[in-house]
């Protein structure tokens, strides 16, 4: 028999700065480690005024640490080390693995609506991973699959699977779960999670209950973290319900972080930051 998860926390976003002044809004960060683990950060960042995105993200190292880009509406243009320059778009996902390291920048546009809408997720890598080869996965909207659940719900599968249908982003270590659930009013999506992983849900528009209980429904730009079981539960309130659903496997190392750089020990960032003062940091060929 399966065991639903209740909710062991919510977080509501806050407000800060990114970039070179990016306004969003953070589900979590630094301070919650390792509650979430293997999963660093969350960023929610949506606005109708250009002020508050156009100056973007120039060009930042990153290394040891996957980043993971969902628009929801506007774009952003991409470009980095490895030679590659693209657009993602509303729908499409951008699964960046830096490994030993990559350098690039991600520079918001807005549509006629000139709204920029979307979320970024940091996953950590485990020491063995640290320093692999980088890799970028643009993942086109129409590549990924959207599948039909009961009461009405479209849930979209970018990793895992669900009814038996897995995402288009695959062989990745943490074996993630990551779906964008939509609901109507009063539907409820019930999905297994494995015994041990950790595993979230982040409420983008609506509210609903995570928990089949009768607390208070859960809000928009809250996020809330599953205790343990084998399956997941949430149910739209009295409007339709949009959630990140997320989850992976625990990695249980020791996180030395500082700022776009993610390692081990204190002295593998020093060596880091080393490197790219010195203009070694890239351990891949460049331009292809």
């Amino acid at each position: 028999m399966s065991t639903v998860r209740s909710i062991a926390q919510i977080f509501e976003s806050q407000p800060t700065r990114e970039g070179a002044g990016v306004r969003l809004r953070r589900a979590f960060g630094f301070s919650e480690l390792p509650r979430l683990d293997p999963f660093l950060l969350l960023d929610h960042f949506r606005s109708d005024d250009p002020k508050d995105y156009q100056a973007g993200f120039p060009w930042h190292p990153h290394r040891g640490i996957e980043t993971i880009t969902y628009m929801i509406e506007g774009e952003v243009e991409h470009g980095d080390s490895l030679g590659h320059t693209g657009v993602i778009g509303p729908g499409d996902v951008q699964w960046m693995t830096a490994g030993s390291g990559i350098v690039h920048q991600e520079m918001p546009r807005a549509p006629a609506s000139r709204v920029n809408h979307g979320l970024q997720l940091w996953a950590n890598l485990p020491r063995t991973h640290k320093m692999m080869d980088p890799r970028y996965r643009d993942v086109a909207r129409d590549a990924i699959p959207g599948i039909e659940v009961p009461g009405g719900g479209r849930v979209r599968v970018v990793a895992g699977r669900v009814g038996g249908v897995d995402g288009p982003v695959q062989d990745i270590v943490i074996d993630p779960l990551y779906l964008v659930v939509s609901l109507p009013e009063g539907a409820t999506l019930r999905h297994p999670v494995p015994a041990g992983f950790t595993a979230f849900a982040y409420v983008v528009d609506g509210r609903g209950a995570f928990d089949g209980t009768p607390r208070p429904p859960v809000a928009a730009n809250h996020l809330v973290v599953y205790g343990d079981g084998d399956e997941v539960q949430a149910t739209a309130g009295d409007e339709p319900l949009r959630f990140l659903l997320v989850s992976g496997r625990p990695l249980n190392e020791p996180v030395a972080w500082y700022g776009p750089i993610v390692m081990n020990t204190r002295e593998e960032l020093d060596v880091a930051f080393d490197e790219y003062r010195r203009g070694t940091f890239l351990k891949h060929g460049q331009g292809g």
